[in-house]
Protein backbone atom coordinates (compact mmCIF):
# COMPACT_ATOMS: atom_id res chain seq x y z
CA UNK A 1 0.00 0.00 0.00
CA UNK A 2 1.10 3.59 -0.57
CA UNK A 3 0.92 6.39 1.98
CA UNK A 4 2.17 9.95 1.36
CA UNK A 5 5.04 11.06 3.63
CA UNK A 6 6.36 14.61 3.14
CA UNK A 7 4.47 14.74 -0.14
CA UNK A 8 6.06 11.58 -1.53
CA UNK A 9 4.49 8.10 -1.76
CA UNK A 10 5.96 5.53 0.62
CA UNK A 11 5.19 1.89 -0.10
CA UNK A 12 4.56 -0.58 2.72
CA UNK A 13 3.71 -4.26 2.80
CA UNK A 14 0.75 -5.63 4.71
CA UNK A 15 1.10 -9.42 4.90
CA UNK A 16 -1.57 -11.70 6.30
CA UNK A 17 -5.01 -13.14 5.68
CA UNK A 18 -7.27 -10.91 3.59
CA UNK A 19 -10.42 -10.98 5.69
CA UNK A 20 -12.54 -8.43 3.81
CA UNK A 21 -12.34 -6.15 0.79
CA UNK A 22 -14.98 -3.55 -0.05
CA UNK A 23 -15.04 -0.50 -2.29
CA UNK A 24 -13.98 1.58 0.71
CA UNK A 25 -11.47 -0.47 2.69
CA UNK A 26 -9.54 -3.70 3.18
CA UNK A 27 -8.85 -5.66 6.36
CA UNK A 28 -5.85 -7.95 6.67
CA UNK A 29 -5.14 -10.17 9.68
CA UNK A 30 -1.35 -10.47 10.12
CA UNK A 31 0.47 -13.45 11.59
CA UNK A 32 0.80 -11.57 14.88
CA UNK A 33 -1.18 -8.69 16.31
CA UNK A 34 -4.49 -7.01 15.58
CA UNK A 35 -6.18 -6.79 12.16
CA UNK A 36 -5.03 -3.96 9.89
CA UNK A 37 -7.71 -1.92 8.09
CA UNK A 38 -6.80 0.67 5.47
CA UNK A 39 -8.62 2.65 2.73
CA UNK A 40 -8.96 0.86 -0.60
CA UNK A 41 -7.48 3.81 -2.49
CA UNK A 42 -4.13 3.16 -0.77
CA UNK A 43 -3.86 -0.28 -2.36
CA UNK A 44 -1.18 -0.36 -5.06
CA UNK A 45 -0.75 -4.08 -5.72
CA UNK A 46 -1.48 -7.44 -4.20
CA UNK A 47 -0.30 -10.99 -4.64
CA UNK A 48 -0.92 -14.40 -3.13
CA UNK A 49 1.68 -15.42 -0.57
CA UNK A 50 2.34 -19.18 -0.18
CA UNK A 51 1.11 -20.88 2.95
CA UNK A 52 3.46 -20.71 5.92
CA UNK A 53 5.66 -23.85 5.88
CA UNK A 54 4.62 -25.69 9.02
CA UNK A 55 7.64 -26.92 10.94
CA UNK A 56 7.94 -30.59 11.73
CA UNK A 57 7.36 -31.16 15.42
CA UNK A 58 6.04 -33.98 17.59
CA UNK A 59 2.67 -33.77 19.22
CA UNK A 60 2.68 -31.47 22.26
CA UNK A 61 2.59 -33.27 25.58
CA UNK A 62 -0.89 -33.27 27.12
CA UNK A 63 -2.80 -35.67 29.33
CA UNK A 64 -6.43 -36.52 28.51
CA UNK A 65 -7.53 -34.24 31.36
CA UNK A 66 -5.47 -31.36 29.98
CA UNK A 67 -6.86 -31.90 26.49
CA UNK A 68 -10.43 -31.93 27.80
CA UNK A 69 -9.84 -28.60 29.52
CA UNK A 70 -8.23 -27.14 26.38
CA UNK A 71 -11.21 -28.36 24.35
CA UNK A 72 -13.63 -26.70 26.76
CA UNK A 73 -11.80 -23.38 26.31
CA UNK A 74 -11.97 -23.76 22.54
CA UNK A 75 -15.76 -24.31 22.62
CA UNK A 76 -16.79 -22.11 25.55
CA UNK A 77 -20.33 -22.39 26.87
CA UNK A 78 -22.51 -19.30 27.16
CA UNK A 79 -23.06 -19.93 30.86
CA UNK A 80 -20.55 -21.62 33.16
CA UNK A 81 -20.67 -22.23 36.90
CA UNK A 82 -18.37 -24.24 39.17
CA UNK A 83 -19.55 -27.19 41.24
CA UNK A 84 -16.44 -27.88 43.27
CA UNK A 85 -13.88 -28.79 40.59
CA UNK A 86 -16.62 -29.62 38.10
CA UNK A 87 -17.91 -27.06 35.59
CA UNK A 88 -21.61 -26.73 34.78
CA UNK A 89 -22.10 -25.51 31.19
CA UNK A 90 -25.23 -24.35 29.38
CA UNK A 91 -25.82 -22.83 25.92
CA UNK A 92 -29.57 -23.11 25.19
CA UNK A 93 -29.10 -26.74 24.18
CA UNK A 94 -26.57 -26.05 21.41
CA UNK A 95 -24.32 -29.16 21.40
CA UNK A 96 -23.73 -31.52 24.31
CA UNK A 97 -20.19 -30.17 24.71
CA UNK A 98 -21.58 -26.76 25.65
CA UNK A 99 -24.53 -28.19 27.66
CA UNK A 100 -22.97 -30.71 30.00
CA UNK A 101 -21.15 -30.71 33.28
CA UNK A 102 -17.45 -31.36 32.82
CA UNK A 103 -16.93 -33.81 35.66
CA UNK A 104 -13.17 -33.54 36.18
CA UNK A 105 -11.91 -33.74 39.74
CA UNK A 106 -13.91 -33.50 42.97
CA UNK A 107 -17.38 -31.89 42.93
CA UNK A 108 -17.09 -31.09 46.64
CA UNK A 109 -20.20 -33.16 47.42
CA UNK A 110 -20.97 -36.86 47.72
CA UNK A 111 -21.63 -38.14 44.22
CA UNK A 112 -25.41 -38.70 44.64
CA UNK A 113 -25.80 -35.16 45.96
CA UNK A 114 -23.58 -33.77 43.18
CA UNK A 115 -25.68 -35.47 40.50
CA UNK A 116 -28.86 -34.14 42.10
CA UNK A 117 -27.34 -30.65 41.97
CA UNK A 118 -26.55 -31.20 38.29
CA UNK A 119 -30.13 -32.29 37.61
CA UNK A 120 -31.53 -29.24 39.39
CA UNK A 121 -29.19 -26.81 37.61
CA UNK A 122 -30.14 -28.04 34.14
CA UNK A 123 -33.83 -28.42 35.00
CA UNK A 124 -33.89 -24.74 36.00
CA UNK A 125 -32.78 -23.96 32.44
CA UNK A 126 -35.17 -26.36 30.74
CA UNK A 127 -32.33 -28.59 29.58
CA UNK A 128 -31.55 -32.30 29.94
CA UNK A 129 -28.71 -33.06 32.36
CA UNK A 130 -25.61 -34.44 30.64
CA UNK A 131 -22.39 -35.43 32.40
CA UNK A 132 -19.03 -35.54 30.59
CA UNK A 133 -17.23 -38.58 32.01
CA UNK A 134 -13.51 -39.13 31.46
CA UNK A 135 -11.71 -42.20 32.79
CA UNK A 136 -9.26 -41.56 34.33
CA UNK A 137 -10.03 -37.96 35.23
CA UNK A 138 -13.56 -38.09 36.59
CA UNK A 139 -14.11 -39.44 40.13
CA UNK A 140 -13.44 -43.21 40.06
CA UNK A 141 -16.87 -44.04 41.45
CA UNK A 142 -18.76 -41.79 39.01
CA UNK A 143 -19.36 -44.42 36.32
CA UNK A 144 -20.88 -46.82 38.87
CA UNK A 145 -23.05 -44.06 40.34
CA UNK A 146 -24.30 -43.10 36.87
CA UNK A 147 -25.10 -46.74 36.17
CA UNK A 148 -27.15 -46.92 39.38
CA UNK A 149 -28.91 -43.70 38.34
CA UNK A 150 -29.92 -45.28 35.03
CA UNK A 151 -27.90 -42.91 32.86
CA UNK A 152 -27.35 -43.72 29.18
CA UNK A 153 -23.81 -43.35 27.81
CA UNK A 154 -22.62 -42.08 24.41
CA UNK A 155 -18.91 -42.42 23.56
CA UNK A 156 -16.89 -39.64 21.88
CA UNK A 157 -13.33 -39.99 20.63
CA UNK A 158 -10.64 -37.33 20.87
CA UNK A 159 -8.35 -37.64 17.86
CA UNK A 160 -4.93 -35.94 17.63
CA UNK A 161 -2.35 -35.38 14.86
CA UNK A 162 0.78 -33.29 14.24
CA UNK A 163 -0.04 -30.24 12.13
CA UNK A 164 2.87 -30.22 9.68
CA UNK A 165 1.83 -33.27 7.59
CA UNK A 166 -1.77 -32.05 7.52
CA UNK A 167 -0.74 -28.57 6.36
CA UNK A 168 1.19 -30.10 3.47
CA UNK A 169 -1.89 -31.86 2.08
CA UNK A 170 -3.20 -28.59 0.62
CA UNK A 171 -3.18 -28.45 -3.18
CA UNK A 172 -5.40 -25.41 -3.79
CA UNK A 173 -5.22 -23.00 -0.83
CA UNK A 174 -6.80 -20.18 -2.83
CA UNK A 175 -10.06 -22.14 -2.90
CA UNK A 176 -10.50 -21.46 0.83
CA UNK A 177 -11.36 -18.11 2.36
CA UNK A 178 -10.55 -17.42 6.00
CA UNK A 179 -12.36 -15.02 8.30
CA UNK A 180 -12.56 -14.21 11.99
CA UNK A 181 -16.36 -14.33 11.85
CA UNK A 182 -18.96 -16.78 10.60
CA UNK A 183 -21.10 -14.95 8.07
CA UNK A 184 -24.60 -15.89 6.90
CA UNK A 185 -23.21 -18.08 4.11
CA UNK A 186 -21.04 -20.05 6.54
CA UNK A 187 -23.94 -20.50 8.94
CA UNK A 188 -26.21 -21.69 6.11
CA UNK A 189 -24.12 -24.87 5.73
CA UNK A 190 -23.61 -25.52 9.43
CA UNK A 191 -26.01 -28.37 10.13
CA UNK A 192 -26.31 -27.77 13.88
CA UNK A 193 -28.15 -24.46 13.42
CA UNK A 194 -31.87 -24.55 14.14
CA UNK A 195 -34.79 -22.21 13.54
CA UNK A 196 -34.92 -21.32 17.26
CA UNK A 197 -33.55 -17.75 17.66
CA UNK A 198 -32.30 -18.47 21.19
CA UNK A 199 -30.35 -21.50 20.04
CA UNK A 200 -28.88 -19.60 17.09
CA UNK A 201 -27.75 -16.77 19.39
CA UNK A 202 -26.10 -19.30 21.67
CA UNK A 203 -24.50 -21.06 18.70
CA UNK A 204 -22.97 -17.82 17.43
CA UNK A 205 -21.58 -17.00 20.85
CA UNK A 206 -20.09 -20.47 21.33
CA UNK A 207 -18.48 -20.82 17.92
CA UNK A 208 -16.96 -17.33 18.08
CA UNK A 209 -15.53 -18.01 21.55
CA UNK A 210 -12.03 -19.27 22.15
CA UNK A 211 -8.50 -17.85 22.20
CA UNK A 212 -7.98 -17.47 18.41
CA UNK A 213 -10.85 -18.54 16.16
CA UNK A 214 -10.95 -18.83 12.37
CA UNK A 215 -13.70 -19.80 9.94
CA UNK A 216 -12.94 -21.40 6.58
CA UNK A 217 -15.28 -21.24 3.59
CA UNK A 218 -15.05 -22.78 0.13
CA UNK A 219 -17.40 -20.54 -1.87
CA UNK A 220 -19.50 -21.87 -4.70
CA UNK A 221 -18.58 -20.71 -8.21
CA UNK A 222 -22.05 -19.21 -8.67
CA UNK A 223 -22.54 -15.81 -7.02
CA UNK A 224 -24.95 -15.97 -4.12
CA UNK A 225 -25.00 -19.78 -3.95
CA UNK A 226 -24.39 -21.54 -0.62
CA UNK A 227 -20.75 -22.49 0.07
CA UNK A 228 -19.38 -25.87 -0.92
CA UNK A 229 -17.59 -26.50 2.39
CA UNK A 230 -16.84 -24.89 5.74
CA UNK A 231 -14.71 -25.49 8.83
CA UNK A 232 -13.76 -23.91 12.14
CA UNK A 233 -10.42 -23.60 13.93
CA UNK A 234 -9.61 -22.55 17.50
CA UNK A 235 -5.91 -22.10 18.31
CA UNK A 236 -4.81 -22.27 21.94
CA UNK A 237 -1.04 -22.27 22.40
CA UNK A 238 0.45 -25.52 21.10
CA UNK A 239 -2.94 -26.99 20.22
CA UNK A 240 -5.47 -26.30 17.46
CA UNK A 241 -9.05 -27.56 17.51
CA UNK A 242 -10.81 -28.53 14.27
CA UNK A 243 -14.59 -28.51 14.31
CA UNK A 244 -17.68 -27.84 12.18
CA UNK A 245 -16.12 -29.33 9.04
CA UNK A 246 -19.07 -29.66 6.67
CA UNK A 247 -19.32 -30.31 2.93
CA UNK A 248 -22.46 -29.69 0.88
CA UNK A 249 -23.96 -33.01 -0.30
CA UNK A 250 -23.51 -32.17 -3.98
CA UNK A 251 -19.82 -31.31 -3.45
CA UNK A 252 -18.72 -34.42 -1.55
CA UNK A 253 -15.92 -36.75 -2.67
CA UNK A 254 -13.89 -33.87 -4.11
CA UNK A 255 -11.41 -33.63 -1.25
CA UNK A 256 -12.87 -30.38 0.04
CA UNK A 257 -12.87 -31.46 3.69
CA UNK A 258 -9.17 -32.29 3.39
CA UNK A 259 -8.48 -28.93 1.73
CA UNK A 260 -10.33 -27.03 4.46
CA UNK A 261 -8.50 -28.84 7.23
CA UNK A 262 -5.15 -28.40 5.51
CA UNK A 263 -5.58 -24.64 5.16
CA UNK A 264 -6.73 -24.38 8.78
CA UNK A 265 -3.72 -26.45 9.87
CA UNK A 266 -1.39 -24.08 8.02
CA UNK A 267 -3.07 -21.12 9.69
CA UNK A 268 -2.66 -22.74 13.12
CA UNK A 269 1.01 -23.40 12.37
CA UNK A 270 1.47 -19.70 11.59
CA UNK A 271 0.28 -18.98 15.12
CA UNK A 272 2.79 -21.42 16.60
CA UNK A 273 0.61 -24.50 17.14
CA UNK A 274 2.15 -27.90 16.41
CA UNK A 275 -0.66 -30.32 17.32
CA UNK A 276 -4.27 -30.61 16.24
CA UNK A 277 -7.21 -32.31 17.90
CA UNK A 278 -10.87 -32.91 17.20
CA UNK A 279 -13.80 -34.59 18.89
CA UNK A 280 -15.93 -37.07 16.97
CA UNK A 281 -18.75 -39.39 17.92
CA UNK A 282 -17.49 -42.97 18.05
CA UNK A 283 -20.27 -44.13 15.71
CA UNK A 284 -19.55 -41.58 12.95
CA UNK A 285 -17.80 -44.02 10.60
CA UNK A 286 -17.58 -41.56 7.68
CA UNK A 287 -15.79 -38.90 9.72
CA UNK A 288 -13.52 -41.45 11.39
CA UNK A 289 -12.41 -42.78 8.00
CA UNK A 290 -11.49 -39.26 6.87
CA UNK A 291 -9.53 -38.56 10.04
CA UNK A 292 -7.73 -41.89 9.72
CA UNK A 293 -6.56 -40.87 6.23
CA UNK A 294 -5.36 -37.51 7.55
CA UNK A 295 -3.21 -39.12 10.22
CA UNK A 296 -5.35 -38.59 13.29
CA UNK A 297 -5.07 -41.20 16.03
CA UNK A 298 -7.15 -41.68 19.16
CA UNK A 299 -5.84 -39.94 22.25
CA UNK A 300 -8.70 -41.06 24.49
CA UNK A 301 -12.43 -41.64 24.63
CA UNK A 302 -14.89 -39.96 26.94
CA UNK A 303 -18.63 -40.41 27.42
CA UNK A 304 -21.69 -38.23 27.73
CA UNK A 305 -24.13 -39.62 30.27
CA UNK A 306 -27.70 -38.37 30.24
CA UNK A 307 -29.31 -38.34 33.66
CA UNK A 308 -32.93 -39.26 34.10
CA UNK A 309 -35.06 -36.58 35.78
CA UNK A 310 -35.62 -36.77 39.52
Amino acid sequence: MSEPVDGRPVFRDVIGVLESWTDRELTVVPRRGAPVTFPADLLVAGKTVPLFPARRAPLPAATPVELQRIAAAGWPAVEQEPLGEWTLRASAGFTRRANSVQALGDPGLPLPAALDAVRDWYAARGLPAHVEVLTPGSPPALAAELDRAGATLAPTQVRVAPLAPLARTVRDPQAVRLSRTADAAWMSLYRRVTADPEVERAARQVIHGGPSVWFATVPAPEAGAPPLAIGRLAVDGDWACFSAVEVAPAARRRGLATTVMGVLAARAAEEGATGGYLQVEAENDTALALYDRLGFTTSHTYHYARLSPR
